[in-house]
């Protein structure tokens, strides 16, 4: 028998593979009998026609409205701490940072007796913005061995400079830089509209990245690269320069009480104004989480989640909601606010300031179920906790049982009730997802679980993966 060129038994077997392959295709793709099939269905059920016209020229928010539900909601509260003061984050994502601020504000305007006040994000964004520029320098210089494509190195380039924080970025910049007024470093242009100073320097920090790697190919040692990220920290500081203004190395602070007494100006460096108003009495906060896919009762870190590099991985313990809420009443009636990260964008009536499950009824509306579990949507990217608020009060049943919580936002004025927000009990369950609170106010076996060693998570985690890119 003669021989058969190689190449001409493949292009044999190829062509005898085409049929079959060109059938399993046919059966994965979108055919023409399945659409006509959808098409017969569709008729077979019967006159759509008042549906379709509704829902292409009407808003699909307004026809799913359920009004029972928005009749039976009211404003009154059965504790309500006093609070002054709406604040707006404009253009930005620091949330986190703005109602960090509405926590500490109300101590400095009960001490001295103000009628209003406010602390300075842009102060405490442009300390934030270098730590997260300088950690994720030093992360490129850690993982300088690891490929391009590596998942940790590819995390944190997605965002190395974004506005998104937490609680603990509040906690650790007021220990290392202090505070200041916001009339001692007020907003900018740029302060309230950070997209462009964020694109930019997202560049500028993912060109280093490149030359920092660069050298490392080159055989420069690890000093010779914390040297070069010393300049290049230098050109991100000038870029803040420019777009926040300079940082106050001291400032004069001279306000009017509620009593109409103005007193003197007194010169304060950052650091000596967080001392004298904040320091001393400050609560040893903790966070929670309710976490439907993992463990109760663990504490949890994630990897990679600090925005200074010399500062420990943020941990949460996980508790059920049921016990989550407890901590938040408990908090309230120790006059103390509740920080708390949840997903806005759920079941909202944003005129009106109202979150409650159910509001709008798209399984009604459409005939179609819209329903996931809490899990399921952590687990699948549809829910996050993306943006943080303070809870200032509650309202409660005849029992003592939570019926709603009153929300102050750092949305302005224009959003909510003037600024403030109804939560339901019903919708804190399903979309509520973190609380800060006083550490003494926690039960002893929850105080047992904070002793032991964290569950190490990876910073691509469900939960963890959409948190850290807040952009609310």
């Amino acid at each position: 028998m003669k021989a058969q060129p190689v190449g001409a038994g493949l292009t044999a077997i190829i062509v005898m593979l085409l049929p079959a392959l060109s059938a399993v295709a046919s059966e994965r793709g979108l055919s023409t009998r399945q659409i006509s099939g959808y098409e017969e269905k569709f008729a077979a059920e019967g006159d759509h026609t008042a549906l379709i016209n509704a829902v292409t020229n009407n808003d699909i928010k307004g026809l799913s409205l359920d009004r029972e539900k928005f009749i039976d909601h009211n404003k009154l509260f059965s504790l309500k701490l006093k609070s002054t003061g709406v604040t707006a984050q404009e253009n930005s994502g620091r949330c986190w940072l703005f109602a960090g601020m509405n926590v500490f504000s109300p101590k400095v305007m009960k001490k001295l007796k103000l009628s209003d006040f406010e602390l300075s994000q842009p102060y405490l964004t442009f300390w934030d913005k270098m730590e997260k520029a300088n950690a994720f320098l030093e992360a490129m210089i850690e993982l300088r061995e690891k490929p391009l494509d590596d998942r940790i190195v590819q995390v944190h380039l997605r965002g190395p400079f974004g506005d998104g924080g937490w609680w603990q970025y509040v906690v650790d910049l007021l220990d290392k830089y202090g505070v200041v007024p916001l009339s001692a470093m007020p907003e900018t242009k740029q302060s309230i509209n950070t997209d462009n100073i964020n694109g930019l320097v997202n560049r500028m920090l993912r060109r280093f990245t490149a030359e920092l790697r660069e050298m490392h190919q080159a055989g420069r040692g690890e000093q010779e690269l914390r040297a070069r990220k010393d300049e290049m920290l230098y050109d991100v500081y000038k870029m803040m320069v420019f777009n926040y203004g300079q940082p106050p190395r001291e400032f004069e602070f001279r306000y009017e009480t509620t009593d109409s007494l103005i007193t003197g100006a007194k010169t304060y460096t950052p650091l000596s104004f967080y001392r004298e108003f904040f320091a001393e009495g400050m609560p040893q906060y903790v966070g929670l989480m309710d976490d439907p896919t993992k463990e109760y009762g663990t504490l949890y870190s994630y990897q990679w989640s600090s925005n200074m590099i010399d500062r420990p991985d943020i941990t949460f313990l996980n508790i059920p909601m049921s016990k989550l809420k407890n901590y938040c009443l408990k908090t309230l009636l120790d006059s103390q606010m509740v920080y708390f990260s949840m997903d806005p964008g759920k079941q909202h009536l944003r005129d009106s300031g109202i979150f409650k499950e159910g509001i709008y009824d798209y399984n009604s509306t459409f005939g179609l179920d819209f329903k996931l579990t809490k899990a399921q949507r952590i687990l699948y990217g549809d829910s996050s906790p993306n943006h943080a608020m303070v809870i200032m009060g509650v309202d409660t049943s005849l029992t003592g049982a939570p019926v709603k919580w009153l929300v102050k936002n750092s949305w302005g004025t224009k959003h909510g009730d003037g600024g403030k927000w109804y939560m339901y009990d019903d919708w804190f369950d399903e979309y509520g997802y973190i609380a800060v609170v006083d550490k003494k106010l926690l039960d002893e076996e929850d105080l047992a679980a904070l002793k032991k060693k964290p569950v190490s998570l990876p910073p691509w985690d469900p939960f963890w993966a959409a948190f850290r890119q807040l952009e609310w």
